[in-house]
């Protein structure tokens, strides 16, 4: 298109030197024919005929060398005034591209800049935009608090998170060595009653305690296995500060009495809310799947001994993946080159749970 304007301007421009060697009489009366011939071709097609970038360009040009006065006076195909618009697009399109070749506008951030940004956001989630912000100022890093909001905002991120404090997960993680977690089970018998299983869990260690065993949990029994579990806490005891629970009617004020007495707070759980004791729920659902449904249970003697079994694997040789594959009570050995040991097979509750030992 640009060359082809070239070529229309260079052609004109010859044209217009041969003109201006002829007599004004022939010039006249060649207007004049010209001026004819157009309105003719005006008059027999009514509809104007379209131009493309380089005829528009090339009127643009030659109208500018006319006198105000008379391009109202000119029989043009269009009017002066379109020919005038197409002349400051011209002009517009000039500086635009100008415009682009050069470097404006606020210069992009830099990408360890943004990463750095996204780092802190996920580091502290309860941190906004403007916290960040600061952050970045107290390291020597000048950007906008705008800027910090856009970066959040194509990430995904919250750029104000909740102020009000913090979630029920993040309040179980960061208070998880000061937290014990109870709760029953029921266990069928072979002779049609239910025992019920009441047992405790830490949620730092994960290890687990059964209390009891009973075919009525009642208010008074419940309460005399609080007393038995502040005991078996011993020393430990001054680390815990809450004991999560459900709202069941076994846990009476005699229950809470015993637990405030030991400076534990109770927390209860919201109605049909599993999951706001979801580490007690999810040893249950491991210890039904594991023991209670592949076994038969003839009396609440056989449950306690295969729970004491359970209780014993659990907490010495189980992995769990919170504890990096580590068992509550025992910690990861130092790697061991199997060439010098053999793996042993040791078996628990009727051959239903398997541990193994190196034995060298």
């Amino acid at each position: 298109m640009c060359l082809r304007f070239v070529f229309l301007l260079i052609t004109r421009t010859a044209s217009w030197l041969e003109l201006s060697r002829r007599k004004e009489a022939w010039k006249t009366a060649e207007i004049l024919l010209l001026r004819h011939q157009l309105t003719v071709l005006q008059r027999q097609q009514p509809r104007r005929p379209d131009l493309n970038w380089a005829d528009r360009a090339l009127i643009a040009t030659l109208l500018a060398a006319i006198p105000k006065a008379r391009r109202h006076g000119l029989r043009l195909l269009n009017t002066p005034d379109t020919i005038l618009r197409w002349h400051r697009d011209i002009v517009r399109r000039r500086w635009a591209a100008r415009s682009i070749r050069g470097k404006t506008g606020r210069p992009a951030t830099r990408r360890n800049i943004k990463a750095l940004i996204l780092r802190l956001a996920r580091e502290n989630p309860g941190w906004g935009y403007r916290r960040i912000r600061g952050e970045l100022a107290g390291l020597g890093v000048k950007i906008a608090a705008s800027t910090v909001w856009e970066i959040l905002k194509n990430a995904g991120i919250d750029t104000a998170p909740r102020r009000t404090g913090p979630t029920w997960p993040e309040f179980l993680r960061s208070q998880a060595e000061a937290i014990l977690a109870c709760d029953f089970f029921t266990a069928d018998l072979l002779d049609g009653t239910q025992a019920y299983v009441l047992a405790v869990i830490e949620h730092a260690t994960r290890r687990i305690r059964i209390l009891g065993i009973t075919p009525h949990p009642n208010g008074q029994w419940t309460t005399q296995q609080a007393r038995n579990l502040i005991m078996d806490l011993g020393e430990q005891a001054h680390r815990v500060k809450f004991m999560i629970r459900d709202r069941g009617s076994n846990y009476t004020a005699a229950f809470n009495a015993v637990l405030t007495d030991a400076g534990i707070r109770t927390v209860l759980c919201n109605i049909r809310t599993p999951r706001m004791n979801a580490v007690a729920e999810r040893w249950i659902g491991g210890c039904r799947r594991e023991l209670l449904d592949r076994t038969l249970i003839w009396d609440q003697a056989h449950l306690r001994r295969i729970l004491r079994q359970y209780e014993t694997h659990h907490n010495r040789h189980r992995p769990h993946r919170s504890l990096n594959s580590a068992a509550p009570l025992k910690p990861l050995p130092e790697p061991v080159d199997l060439e010098q040991y053999r793996v042993r097979r040791h078996t628990r509750v009727g051959c239903l749970i398997n541990e193994y030992r190196l034995v060298a």
